[in-house]
């Protein structure tokens, strides 16, 4: 099940469930989309991958055992484990490179 973490892990922004503005990498890593944009570049500073717009959950159960009141979104808050120069740096080096040849 995908974990619908509650903030971006860089600007600590709130990020709920319905958020159009939450991107998340392979490993459910989960920013904001200035972050991503401005200053990640794409690039996932937890390990290197690409970005897509996190999906959203629906609220109701369409279907029986669906919905967030059947599996409701995270609520651990976290940051990112790398300091600033290392996060700049990995970005600056694979931001040109598309996700796929990473």
């Amino acid at each position: 099940m995908l974990e619908l973490r509650p903030n971006c892990e860089m600007c600590d922004v709130d990020l709920p469930p319905e958020a159009e503005n939450a991107r998340i990498c392979s490993y459910e890593c989960t920013f904001c989309a200035d972050c991503v944009d401005q200053h990640l570049h794409n690039v996932c500073p937890n390990c290197g991958g690409g970005f897509v717009p996190r999906p959203i959950r629906p609220k109701g159960a369409h279907r029986t055992g669906t919905g967030l009141g059947h599996h409701p979104a995270g609520t651990k808050r976290r940051t990112m484990k790398q300091p600033p120069d290392a996060v700049a740096a990995l970005s600056a080096r694979l931001r040109d490179l598309p996700p796929a040849e990473r």
